[in-house]
């Protein structure tokens, strides 16, 4: 049975996903998201060992992750299994790989491997640390790169030591960025006729993602620190006390700080000398947001953001994710999404591509198969015969 395209947008790209745990895993979620043919290959379950890295097969992490695809078992130690993933490479566009630098070298699976077999093909590789450099031997995880690459020191509040954002983000963003990387490559090598290595790394993609901050140190040598739930540069940006909870606001600009004293019924705060200009109000953070948490407090969340925004003043709830999921922006927006899934035996939900196309949407079109569910289709399509499938399960080759 052929595979169910997610979207028109990338229809007829094969792409064979090696990838584990995380950030492999989001990349090639795009790739399937957006209508790419993507075979997941697998270790034969007789030789993986254990529970495989990346979780619960059924739990909440790995079906978000690895929906929109097929799966095969292969095992590429295997001189046969090595054939015949290279038969998958003859056909395919794209491999995506997030092993250690040298694995895909002892298995012969690199970059100058697959080239020799189709020139068209375009590798994707994720590492911790880049694949060559003095720490190519670093085992990479994404707290060790939140900490390398600068984010831990701008994170929490000052003196509380250094913090970890709450979600993966240096093998979130490695992903999309590999992502990125592969579709350029696709768009290429329209021109060029020829596929290409596409490389990045979570200490790389963390590094990128610091934006203004490392852009601060780059330029005019300001190393920035800790400022909790204030902003940076802003003032008064963060989080503030109401009546019955917290809410954000984010006064960014003179105008903005004007209408905002006058909405909250402050227009005195105006015309204090230390809080006149928005350096001024950097410098005194600490009296200012003091003083605003005072007023704030004889109101609720609901009724300051209504205010506030009303007036054009930017405010907002702060929620805990269940919150997230009843808002009705949220809901308007599409961002959570069912699919059947037999192995469950119920529908899900999974968490739906934040991306809009207005002729080519992305939609989750298959909830993630079973380890080797498609093995005996896709072997078959390269020529092999049943009992030739039959023979290669029975060595564990697949």
């Amino acid at each position: 049975m052929p595979y169910t395209a997610a979207s028109s947008a990338l229809n007829g790209y094969t792409v064979l996903d090696l990838t584990r745990v995380r950030s492999g895993p989001t990349c090639v979620r795009q790739l399937a998201d957006w209508g790419a043919d993507v075979i997941k290959i697998e270790m034969p379950e007789a030789l993986e060992g254990g529970e495989g890295l990346g979780g619960k097969r059924h739990g909440p992490d790995f079906q978000n992750l690895h929906r929109n695809k097929r799966s095969v078992t292969l095992n590429l130690k295997d001189k046969d299994g090595l054939a015949l993933f290279m038969k998958l490479v003859e056909k395919a566009d794209v491999v995506v790989e997030n092993y250690r630098p040298d694995v895909k070298n002892r298995l012969g699976i690199d970059y100058e491997s697959l080239k020799k077999v189709n020139p068209r093909i375009i590798l994707g590789s994720i590492s911790g640390f880049g694949q060559d450099g003095p720490y190519l031997k670093r085992p990479g995880f994404d707290q060790i790169a939140q900490g390398m690459g600068g984010l831990m020191s701008i994170t929490g509040n000052p003196g509380e030591g250094p913090m970890r954002v709450g979600i993966p983000i240096a093998d979130l963003c490695a992903g999309l960025l590999c992502s990125q990387g592969i579709m350029i490559a696709l768009l290429e090598r329209e021109k060029s006729g020829q596929g290409q290595w596409v490389d990045t790394s979570l200490l790389a993609a963390q590094i990128f993602m610091l934006d203004f901050q490392a852009a601060r140190w780059l330029m005019d040598k300001d190393v920035p620190q800790q400022a909790g739930n204030n902003h940076p540069t802003s003032i008064p940006t963060g989080v503030f006390k109401t009546s019955d909870g917290h809410i954000n606001i984010a006064v960014a600009g003179q105008v903005i700080w004007e209408r905002f004293c006058a909405t909250m019924g402050a227009p005195d705060l105006n015309t204090v000398p230390d809080y006149s200009t928005g350096a001024l109000r950097s410098q005194n953070r600490d009296a200012l947001n003091a003083e605003i948490n005072e007023r704030t407090q004889h109101k609720t969340s609901a009724a300051w953001i209504d205010i506030f925004n009303e007036a054009g003043v930017p405010a907002g709830e702060i929620n805990s994710i269940d919150q997230v999921f009843s808002d009705p922006q949220v809901k308007h927006l599409g961002m959570a999404e069912s699919v059947s899934s037999a192995a469950i035996g119920h529908d899900i939900e999974l968490v739906s591509q934040a991306i809009k196309m207005s002729r080519t949407p992305s939609r989750i079109a298959s909830a993630p198969p079973e380890r080797g569910e498609h093995s005996d289709e896709i072997f078959a399509g390269l020529g092999y015969s049943a009992a030739e499938i039959a023979a290669l399960r029975s060595r564990n080759v697949i």
